[in-house]
């Protein structure tokens, strides 16, 4: 017998998809219902989002949910976004402005400000979350506009959707303004650097149930009595959400952005933690997702728009094949370098790092290509050996999730540079992970670990060995010498203010 349909709305940075799902006996039924795409734009002083288009986009996939649904029982919805980027809310329950896009120049000298009234390693202490500098904190610090309260993305929507205003943990503990001892907004870091404490709303834990969506969506949507419950709403949250783990699992949530972590049961908050900018971020059910970030797939999908307008190849899996024909290593690029993070052309500021290093490698995309999945796979392995320096753990695995899973080639470049196993299959993680805490919620599953077991039996996944290859051990020397130019030791305690 079938049981209830979930909705999940997902939001990357840049498009969304509505997915109806279920969690039946013998299959699990996922299918997207509706996509669709918003730039940011600029409005002549920041960068945007568009969120009316956003929210019209979403009360069309949710109709688009209800008329798939032919009669079938539709239990809940739960939206998930990027983290960090926020709106504020008038007195008059309005949106003030577009919320700024974190690519934005805004907070570019913010850090610096903030560490001369709070010293970088207290911050640390007291969240245990890394230092970006267009972090929720940075970008309040830089806010030009007034408002009576402030949501991150999905709890705007929920808002929107709901009438109900409240935070979501998961996505909360990317702001850098939450307390990793109470898991609440830290009041006093808060007050210190003159932010409105009065802006932030209640935190609530994933699987908290909202209510049911206004009487005008309910109307517009045609969905009835519906309840709204937040997932992990933030993506990354919600991936890890319905990754296989295991002890000795390290994950991988592949896309626009590359989050390489393990999951804990308690933060890890220590100098050395610091100096490597990890992140302690709240996960699902009491989890902590212990990872770094690093730059992704934004780099070379950046490439393929600027090689699409001078009129070459930009066929995924064609530029795959054509870089795998490529022997031996060409170059090397780091990724995490500021300048990949809105150039206003990609090309030109991977033409210069690899210049600072004395490495050339053209304008060829299937170079190119070759170059930044070997520099991924690279960056991933020193990532996941300081995982293990940083816990003293020795990792089993990776289990790669998310749409970047679907790169067969890095997924074999990962292995060979970390010497562990990589698997791969759950394409879809962050949705199937918003619908499991959604389905944990209503009592289809009694726990996480019940739900993930339910997700690893019906994912077929590809298993990938570390091979032998020729000049790996060169290679990867020619990458942590690039590596180590643009990394230091952060400064600590006094030093950074």
């Amino acid at each position: 017998m079938n049981g209830p349909l979930y909705i999940a709305v997902d939001l990357g940075a840049g498009s969304g998809r509505v997915f109806l799902a279920s969690f039946d006996a013998d299959e699990f039924f996922l299918e997207e219902v509706h996509r669709f795409h918003y730039p940011p734009y600029s409005d002549g002083q920041f960068i945007r989002w568009n969120f009316r288009k956003i929210f019209d986009e979403i009360e069309a996939g949710l109709s688009f949910a209800a008329a798939k649904a032919n009669e079938r029982p539709i239990s809940s919805i739960g939206v998930d976004s990027w983290g960090v980027d926020y709106g504020l809310v008038g007195v008059d329950g309005e949106l003030v402005a577009d919320p700024v896009c974190y690519r934005d120049s805004r907070t570019d000298e913010m850090m610096a400000r903030v560490f001369a009234t709070v010293p970088r390693d207290e911050i640390f202490d007291k969240t245990g979350i890394q230092f970006q500098k267009f972090n929720t904190l940075y970008q309040l610090m830089s806010e030009t506009e007034a408002g009576s309260m402030l949501l991150l993305l999905p709890d705007l929507i929920n808002y929107f959707l709901t009438g109900k205003a409240v935070t979501e943990y998961t996505n909360a503990t990317t702001t850098q303004m939450v307390n990793a001892g109470t898991l609440d907004w830290d009041s006093d870091l808060i007050e210190r650097l003159g932010l409105d404490r009065n802006l932030l709303q209640e935190i609530v834990p994933a699987g908290t149930r909202l209510g049911e969506l206004l009487p005008e969506i309910s109307s517009s949507t045609g969905l009835r009595d519906i309840s709204v419950i937040t997932p992990g709403t933030h993506d990354t949250a919600s991936a890890v959400a319905a990754a296989p783990l295991n002890p000795g699992s390290a994950y991988i949530s592949s896309g626009t952005w590359s989050l390489i972590g393990i999951e804990r049961d308690a933060p890890l908050i220590t100098r050395e933690a610091s100096s490597l900018n990890f992140t302690n971020e709240g996960g699902v059910f009491g989890t902590i997702r212990f990872l770094k970030n690093v730059m992704g797939l934004w780099i070379f999908e950046s490439c393929r728009k600027e090689w699409a307008s001078a009129g070459e190849t930009v066929d995924y899996e064609s530029l795959i094949r054509d870089a795998e024909s490529i022997d031996g290593f060409p170059g090397f690029i780091f990724p995490d370098d500021e300048r990949f993070l809105n150039p206003s052309s990609m090309l030109e500021a991977i033409d210069t790092q690899l210049a600072e290093t004395g490495q050339h490698a053209g304008r060829d995309p299937a170079m190119l290509t070759k170059v930044i999945f070997d520099s991924l796979a690279f960056r991933y392995g020193s990532v996941l050996r300081s995982i293990e320096s940083l816990t003293g753990e020795k990792l089993a695995r990776v289990e790669i999730v998310g749409g970047g899973g679907r790169n067969r080639y890095l997924n074999q470049a990962t292995s060979n540079a970390s010497g562990l196993p990589v698997r791969s299959g759950l394409t879809e993680a962050t949705v199937v992970g918003n619908v499991v805490v959604q389905a944990i919620s209503s009592g289809r599953f009694e726990s996480l670990s019940e739900a993930r077991a339910y997700v690893a039996s019906k994912i077929e996944c590809e298993e990938f060995i570390p091979k032998a290859v020729d000049g790996l051990a060169d290679a990867e020397a020619g990458y942590l010498a690039v590596e180590e130019r643009f990394t230091a030791p952060i400064a600590h305690a006094g030093e950074g203010k």
